[in-house]
């Protein structure tokens, strides 16, 4: 120990705090005297220098909160996988739906018109019928003969145009009655039939690609009450 006053006692007295050592004092006559140590100078730094916090232990998770992490994440990635494919089949279904709307409009997109055409039809055909019955042989008017041929190439190439676009005429005459196709207007006497079958037509029906758009007006037959 070195005083660093002027002094003739060598009693010296050291004080400690914690573990950081104090300065060593010198009492010559009740005044003390500040001595400096070596060993204070050299142990300042590691013994009053701050602790560096990452040398603290570290706190891992333990296997039971790791092993509930884990089940939660496996959990939230199942009911995001089914939440997927529940709006996958519904986009799904969608654009099939979407997609026979389309088609449906492109193929029952003239059906108003036909129903109007057909009646064009029906005048037409009776119009020809007409003509057929005033050229009998026994008349021998050769404009009436053109004009029933003129008539019947315009009703056969009607039906032609109308078969391209899907439009065909029904032809129920003994078939079974279906509501879906037929309106019944008359009965008439089962002779030779099943009752139940169609036996006259007094207006022709017709089908857009397979879809009634017009009820044909039939007879059905009926067993015949004596």
């Amino acid at each position: 120990l070195f005083c660093t006053g002027t002094c003739t006692h060598l009693i010296c007295q050291q004080t400690y705090s914690g573990t950081q050592r104090a300065k060593s004092f010198c009492f010559v006559g009740g005044s003390p005297c500040v001595f400096s140590t070596a060993a204070q100078q050299r142990s300042t730094g590691d013994e009053c220098g701050p602790e560096d916090p990452r040398d603290e232990p570290k706190h891992p998770l333990s296997d039971c909160a790791l092993e509930h992490k884990a089940i939660k994440l496996e959990e939230q990635v199942r009911d995001l996988t089914e939440r997927y494919r529940k709006a996958l089949a519904d986009s799904e279904n969608v654009r099939r739906r979407t997609q026979k709307f389309v088609e449906d409009a492109k193929l029952f997109g003239i059906q108003s018109f036909c129903r109007d055409l057909v009646e064009v039809a029906d005048i037409l055909e009776k119009t020809a019928e007409s003509a057929a019955e005033e050229t009998e042989p026994s008349n021998t008017n050769p404009t009436l003969k053109k004009i029933y041929e003129g008539l019947s190439l315009i009703e056969a190439k009607l039906q032609s145009v109308f078969a391209k676009h899907g439009l065909q005429k029904m032809n129920p005459v003994g078939g079974k009655y279906d509501p879906y196709d037929h309106e019944i207007v008359c009965h008439v006497p089962a002779e030779g039939m099943q009752p139940g079958t169609i036996a006259l037509v007094t207006q022709d029906g017709y089908k857009l690609h397979g879809r009634t758009i017009r009820h044909a007006l039939v007879g059905v037959a009926v067993e015949s009450q004596e």
